[in-house]
């Protein structure tokens, strides 16, 4: 059976040229930027479905109570 990530199984050659093409199309400068503005599109990102799954357990919470009244 294939693994799931087969796609996206790089070697360190491999690794090591495409970080060199991200390096050529954005630049020394621009690279802090980005992974920056990446980790804050996670951290949201994370927090957003976090929040979702507390608002589904509680909306489940209440109409089972309102039930049971």
């Amino acid at each position: 059976m294939p693994h799931i990530f087969a796609l996206f199984d790089f070697s360190t050659p491999e690794l090591i040229l495409i970080l060199a093409i991200i390096l050529l199309l954005f630049g020394g400068r621009k690279l802090p930027e980005l992974s920056k503005s990446i980790g804050e599109s996670l951290r949201e990102l994370k927090k957003g479905v976090s929040d979702d799954d507390g608002k589904k357990k509680d909306d489940k919470k209440s109409s089972s109570k309102s039930k049971d009244a």
